[in-house]
């Protein structure tokens, strides 16, 4: 996680700093409607992103805290992907751009 003095002193600007690109915001998207996802799930999901990308900003969004990382002693290796509860805690701010998404669409946008 990212310390106090890492952080930009504008709350809009910090969200930005931890889900501001677009491959964060569609992870944690799938994460919110989809529940668990495994890292097959992101690529069949997301099928623009690269491996290393994914990788990158899994890796990130578990550094910062939004997502946890659930291995299992399994052969082949599984490990899934969820949101901790601070990643939890954005529902409502996906809820509310796929709202906003929603209605631009609807609204004769070209």
């Amino acid at each position: 996680m990212l310390t106090k003095e890492e952080l930009p002193e504008c709350p809009v600007a910090t969200t930005i700093q931890l889900i501001g690109n677009k491959w964060k915001l569609l992870m944690i998207r799938n994460l919110v409607y989809n529940g668990k996802q495994r890292f097959s799930d992101f690529i069949k999901t997301l099928p623009a992103i690269s491996k290393k990308v994914l990788t990158d900003n899994l890796r990130a969004l578990e550094k910062d805290g939004l997502i946890e990382r659930e291995v299992f002693a399994e052969v082949p290796p599984r490990v899934e992907y969820s949101l901790s509860p601070l990643g939890n805690s954005l529902r409502p701010i996906i809820d509310a751009m796929a709202e906003w998404g929603t209605e631009y669409k609807n609204s004769g946008c070209e």
